[in-house]
């Protein structure tokens, strides 16, 4: 409820300030009728009317005190002192310079606010002066701390003022970085699932494109080994778009149950990829030395990408009669993975626009790994992955 008051009451400050000067100008006209039709009436001075003409000039500015704090104060300052000049007692109306006052220690700088605290305490001697001709300092400290504890006040707004105005700004700082740590979220999020799709993509229409170009060559010569590539381009189809929907499905976000998709390969579907790449013509070794151990599901996907996308360049880049070997080393704290084949190596054409590379230094670098790539002495190609692993590899991963 304070909130939406609070906003309407910026929206609307000219009618939030006479509501609020309202009172205060009942209260200052009942004073006046009080002194001016008491049994001594005023000692000195222009009138009721001309008082209510110099009350006019006090309080009217009030009106802007917001938006013009110090040209308001120093209007109301000038008007009292030409007031005080002209001989005519002090009226309810001076309150106004209290208020003013306030205003400025609330809405200005310290220098402003002391310079207007200054100026009050300078009226109120000089009224005091006029009013009284053998004046008490008692009297004239206890008003003096009235206006001490006037200007303190707004100096307490205005810091409790600035320190919500630095909430404010820090909770929409918060809230922004909210934003943006999602929408940096979000692109890795799409760039994981752009190079998942690139590896299912590139390796298995390799593999069909291999088999079918096998097919057109032994379609009359050999119908049984046709047929067989035939089987083979229909199962590589098949487990694209079964990944591809896997992961499509991975995109949903509408609530809609989404069904189930099988997991993400792992090392244990290394000996299937490996027959898979046979099958396409590319003769691929696979050895495994040392104890194998236990790997976190995220970095044995990375080892099973990392090596699906060699072969898939060595059976698009690799030429005629290449063959690739696939080498796992467990250490005690690294895993080395290499795969190397007798290909083209730096002879193969180059293809623009390829991220398979970039997505498997990504992936290696997501677990605290390195990849090196490159074509190797004497002709070939061959990619050297380094991961760790044990404890290492865990409290990188987290």
């Amino acid at each position: 409820m304070f909130g939406r008051l609070r906003a309407r009451s910026r929206r609307h400050p000219g009618v939030v300030g006479a509501l609020w000067l309202a009172p205060f100008m009942l209260a200052c006209l009942g004073t006046l009728s009080m002194i001016a039709f008491g049994p001594n009436g005023y000692r000195s001075g222009p009138g009721l009317w001309g008082c209510l003409v110099m009350g006019l000039v006090l309080v009217g500015p009030l009106f802007w005190r917001r938006s013009r704090p110090l040209t308001v104060f120093a209007i109301v300052s000038v008007a009292s002192f030409g007031q005080w000049l002209a001989g005519v007692d002090p009226l309810p109306f001076n309150v106004a310079v209290l208020i003013a006052m306030y205003t400025v220690a609330s809405l200005r700088s310290l220098p402003w606010a002391i310079a207007a605290g200054l100026v009050a305490e300078l009226g109120l001697a000089l009224s005091f002066g006029r009013i009284t001709t053998d004046p008490d300092p008692t009297t004239f400290a206890s008003a003096s701390v009235f206006v001490v504890a006037i200007w303190i006040a707004g100096i307490y707004a205005n810091t409790r003022r600035r320190y919500l105005e630095s909430l404010e700004e820090r909770a929409e700082r918060a809230e922004h970085e909210r934003d943006q740590q999602a929408r940096l979220a979000a692109a890795a999020e799409r760039a994981r699932i752009a190079r998942e799709l690139h590896d299912v993509v590139a390796h298995n229409v390799s593999v069909i494109i291999v088999q079918a170009d096998g097919a057109g060559y032994a379609i009359d010569s050999d119908p049984e080994q046709a047929r067989m590539a035939m089987q083979a381009i229909a199962a590589t189809g098949r487990q694209a778009l079964a990944e591809m929907r896997r992961m499509v499905g991975v995109l949903r976000t509408d609530g809609v149950a989404v069904e189930e998709y099988a997991p993400q390969p792992s090392l244990s579907q290394l000996d299937e990829l490996v027959a898979q790449v046979r099958s396409s013509g590319l003769p691929v070794d696979l050895r495994v030395v040392g104890v194998p151990q236990e790997l976190p599901e995220g970095e044995q996907l990375t080892v099973y990408r990392i090596v699906q996308e060699a072969l898939t360049n060595t059976l698009k880049h690799g030429g005629p009669g290449a063959s690739s070997t696939v080498e796992m080393e467990y250490g005690l704290r690294e895993l080395l993975l290499r795969v190397t084949d007798n290909g083209r190596g730096a002879a193969a054409p180059g293809r623009p626009g390829g991220h398979g590379l970039v997505g498997m230094r990504e992936r290696a670098a997501m677990f605290g790994g390195s990849i090196e790539a490159r074509p190797r002495m004497g002709g070939g190609f061959q990619v050297v992955a380094r991961l760790p692993i044990g404890e290492t590899g865990r409290s990188r991963a987290a």
